[in-house]
């Protein structure tokens, strides 16, 4: 490694751990030439996921997205950012451990869904009818209908 305070090549390792959320390896070296000490992390290198649009565009998968349109379907909900949060991460989870490189954004929208459901009706049917692209009331009833019927 580098020192980034004389450039010089040679250093030794000095305590290694693991960073609070395990996903990478925090090192302190020491320079050999100016006894310096800097800190380096090493992790996984990822592979980026990809989703494809209902348009056919290919773009990077971004949680903060993610958050940002279950945050608008929970609004003025008794949601939390962290539950929020939490349906992101076991939404990226699940696509990551499918081992696909592509994802379609509605297999994306569905796991949402999925996940909606099980915690805010409201909010379901709030993300829904921008996902689903209701054209009519009909629709909406529909779904609000297959909800009810759910429940009974």
């Amino acid at each position: 490694m580098k020192c980034p305070f004389c450039a010089h090549l040679e250093d030794k390792v000095i305590d290694s751990r693991p960073t609070e959320e395990g996903s990478a390896i925090r090192r302190r070296r020491e320079c050999l030439k100016c006894g310096s000490r800097f800190t380096t992390y090493e992790k996984v290198e990822e592979t980026p996921l990809i989703v494809i649009k209902r348009d056919g565009n290919r773009q990077t998968y971004d949680r903060s997205k993610v958050i940002s349109c279950i945050m608008k379907a929970c609004g003025k909900r008794p949601i939390s950012v962290a539950q929020a949060e939490k349906i992101a991460v076991d939404v990226e989870q699940h696509i990551l451990n499918s081992m696909k490189r592509e994802v379609s954004s509605q297999e994306i929208g569905e796991q949402i869904m999925t996940r909606l459901k099980d915690l805010d009706e409201v909010a379901y049917v709030r993300f829904a009818s921008v996902y689903k692209q209701f054209k009519d009331i009909d629709t909406f009833l529909d779904e609000l209908k297959s909800i009810i019927a759910k429940e009974k």
